[in-house]
């Protein structure tokens, strides 16, 4: 193992050690030698079982037939969540067909970051990452299973369930994918007409059909953003069958690998004689498998967020220095939009998760000593599935890469790091994602304009305002100011600027997520300006270094100056509309971005 990596896990294991020890212990007082259902009163089992068919009660009142759990993510809102509609039956089906039952135990709520980007509707993102771990909470709460079968993709749905399903973490736990949609208009191509359309180059019939020719069909949308982040984090973490994360929707292996999934988690159950609670699956060389495929791949910045909390969740104190340590000795070996120019299909054709998996292993950057879904040993994904005679089989994964500007071998990485740097100044503490910014753009020092919302930068864009060296401040968008809003609306006017050979850059409180691309930006910067974060001082016309390489993230004044300086007011916008007033409570109690920005961090830390 490599010595960094035996280092952060060994830190991490005793920071936790009192918190994860009691988690261990109310996992345990929550397990049952046998189906919980069989302890439940007569009247509350008739109640659980009335709305099933006869062969369903018969098998359920026996107990020696696995009940599974369904909770799911379905709306038609999620291209990536579509093809969940005909799931439940044919899960359903598929446990029948093994002497078990499966009961569809709840939905979730799932919202779409793409339809509601730049709208008043993302400021409920990470709150609805909260609301699905209390809801996959209530759907388990009726204590009738014997394990649980997940059914959620994108963005906040992923930890969300997680963060639930770590809270009955007695249950094994699978997680089912639908996969990506096929290519359509390259990524590249899209985000150059959005930036055309920001000069007024382009009309909004010409944006509109670059939209839809990429966004074109059910299934994931193909950049490497926070969903497909989520795939590959499921999969490296063991709560994938191995290979099933980058298979597309509504084809017979991806058919085969649900059902493959469904007849597994009854295997993990103490009927099925392979007892494996998802307890024993996350643990701290589980996470830090996660964090050390996030960084090899350049995932998702909204990870930052999303493994504290769900650390967190399994009693386990992830800190944001963890990920960097990691990340600096981590090497990048995929590009994927934004990261390159080649979509998640082309990564899978090229040598997907199994050849990843493999070169990291044999590194020595991930652990193979861990408990998956598939067994225990992370070797067992370095194979891949096929179809061979209408039957599932695995093979061993290619030991090259077929497309080498996609996927490479630790050998010839695309950078010996993975790109993930902590940002620490007098303006505060973030993190920036350097893999898709272009070296000699990583440090910008520039005077500072300063917005406290996104159609403001636009507005100055398009009134010729922002044309020069410039530093963009957009402040008041952090958990507690107004729910953290992802801020992709500014990204086009920001490429455009760079391009003209400015030197721009981004510091906020809040989100770019998956989508971050070229522009460097210290973003997620706490504490947050509704906070008095040090953000609420800055002024039009300060001086801010930016420094991607030594993680400097200050303004350019003296002590005494920036001492003295006064907040600056918070947002005008008091949350009201589009359901916002409903989670004024949460935003209240929401958590430090490095803590996750999670409303139950408080409730959690009480584990101590």
């Amino acid at each position: 193992m490599h010595p960094r990596v035996i280092e952060v896990t060994d830190r991490l294991i005793e920071r936790s050690r009192a918190t994860r020890e009691r988690y261990m212990a109310m996992i345990a007082a929550a397990a049952s030698d046998g189906p919980q259902r069989g302890k439940l009163q007569c009247a509350n089992f008739a109640h659980g079982v009335a709305g099933c068919g006869a062969e369903d009660k018969q098998s359920l009142r026996l107990m020696n037939a696995a009940n599974v759990a369904i909770i799911s993510a379905y709306n038609d809102m999620l291209s990536a969540h579509q093809p969940y509609k005909d799931y439940p039956e044919q899960i359903k089906q598929a446990l029948r067909d093994v002497g078990s039952v499966g009961q569809f135990a709840g939905g979730v709520p799932a919202m779409c970051d793409g339809v509601t980007q730049g709208e008043p509707g993302m400021e409920l993102g990470i709150a609805s990452r909260e609301v699905i771990a209390m809801s996959t909470a209530v759907a388990l709460s009726h204590n009738m299973f014997d394990a649980a079968l997940y059914l959620g993709i994108c963005d906040k749905i992923v930890p969300g369930l997680m963060m639930g399903a770590l809270r009955f973490g007695h249950l094994p736990t699978l997680f089912i994918p639908a996969g990506p949609m096929p290519s359509g208009l390259s990524n590249k191509e899209k985000a150059d007409v959005r930036q055309r359309y920001a000069e007024g180059k382009a009309s909004r019939d010409e944006l509109l059909e670059a939209e839809m020719s990429a966004y074109h069909s059910p299934g994931t949308c193909t950049f490497y953003g926070t969903a497909n982040t989520n795939q590959l984090l499921m999969e490296v973490m063991g709560l994938h069958l191995p290979g099933a994360s980058f298979i597309n929707p509504n084809t017979p292996l991806r058919d085969a690998l649900t059902v493959a999934a469904t007849r597994q988690i009854t295997q993990l159950t103490k009927q099925g004689g392979q007892f494996t609670p998802l307890a024993e699956i996350v643990d701290e060389r589980c996470l830090v498998n996660a964090i050390v495929a996030l960084s090899a791949t350049g995932g998702s910045t909204n990870h930052t967020l999303h493994l504290p909390a769900i650390a967190r969740a399994a009693g386990i104190q992830l800190t944001w220095q963890d990920m960097a340590d990691l990340s600096a000795v981590v090497p990048t070996l995929a590009h994927v939009y934004p990261n390159g120019k080649s979509d998640i299909n082309h990564f899978q054709a090229a040598g997907g998760m199994a050849f990843l998996i493999a070169q990291l292993l044999d590194a020595g950057l991930l652990h193979d000593n861990v408990n998956t879904v598939a067994g225990h040993g992370l070797r067992r994904y370095t194979q891949e599935p096929f179809l061979q005679d209408g039957e599932l089989v695995w093979r061993d994964g290619p030991g090259k890469s077929y497309d080498e500007s996609v996927l490479r071998p630790v050998a010839n990485p695309f950078s010996p790091e993975g790109g993930l740097r902590v940002m620490e100044g007098n303006l505060g503490r973030g993190v920036m994602k350097v893999s898709a910014v272009a070296l000699e753009h990583q440090v910008v020092e520039a005077p500072a304009r300063v917005f406290q919302d996104q159609q403001a930068l636009a507005d100055a864009f398009k009134a010729g305002e922002l044309d020069c060296d410039v530093v963009a401040v957009m402040r008041f968008q952090g958990p507690r100011s107004n729910g953290m809003p992802e801020l992709h609306k500014m990204t086009p006017f920001l490429g455009v600027l760079q391009d003209r050979g400015f030197k721009v850059a981004l510091v906020t409180d809040g989100r770019m997520s998956g989508a971050s691309g070229k522009i460097p930006a210290a973003i997620h910067v706490c504490p947050e300006a509704f906070d008095g974060g040090p953000l609420a001082r800055v002024r039009d016309g300060d001086i801010i270094r930016l420094n991607g390489l030594t993680g400097e993230l200050s303004v350019l004044l003296s002590d005494g100056e920036w001492a003295a300086r006064e907040n600056a007011p918070g947002l005008l916008d008091n949350g009201v509309g589009c359901g916002r007033e409903l989670f004024a409570f949460m935003r209240h109690s929401f958590s430090t971005a490095e803590q996750g920005a999670s409303a139950f961090t408080q409730s959690l830390e009480s584990l101590k």
